[in-house]
């Protein structure tokens, strides 16, 4: 009866071994509109769907030409579906009208820099050109040819800057007591 119960018990425990083990490999699943492509900082591409109520239109993303609507735009964001922060506060989709009465809409996603929140990147993108724009503008995007570290020239508003050291000079001395 004791052999039997310690073939029993190795078995028990092997098996929970490999299910354990199991259970820690897991794998590694693409989540939904994501390619398997991989691309910079350990992202991966999404597909994203853009259309216009009329078709034709130029969409810029991020200030770049991507083509006429509608197209498909390929997005690198992380692998939890959200927007990957690559030195912007936000990714901008704009669509340009080809008539007049119609208006620029611009789409706008949170890229999670510095700790702020991240978007998730939508499946697909739509225009309604006869729309209005927005009472208040949207905030300042970083645009290229601006300095790196900004999205514009910096303006500082606050309280005065006051030195930390009565006279700067001081802090370059060793006090000897």
């Amino acid at each position: 009866m004791q052999k039997i119960m310690c073939g029993m018990n190795a078995r028990m425990w092997l098996c929970a071994g490999l299910a354990v083990a199991g259970l820690m490999a897991g794998c590694e699943s693409v989540p939904p509109g994501a390619q398997p492509e991989k691309g910079p900082h350990g992202t991966i591409a999404y597909s994203v769907q853009v259309t216009a109520s009329e078709p034709g239109v130029r969409i810029e993303a991020n200030g770049q030409y991507v083509g006429n609507a509608p197209l498909t735009l390929k997005i690198f964001g992380d692998k939890d579906g959200t927007f990957h922060n690559f030195g912007s506060y936000f990714y901008v989709v704009q669509a340009f009208p080809l008539n007049t009465n119609e208006f620029v809409q611009t789409r706008m996603y949170r890229t999670g820099r510095h700790f702020t929140p991240e978007d998730y990147i939508p499946r697909q993108i739509y225009f309604d050109m006869k729309q209005p724009p927005q009472a208040n503008p949207p905030p300042p995007v970083y645009v290229p040819g601006y300095p790196y570290y900004g999205p514009g020239p910096g303006v500082y508003i606050g309280p005065p800057y006051v030195y930390p050291y009565p006279y700067p000079y001081y802090r370059h001395y060793y006090w000897h007591w």
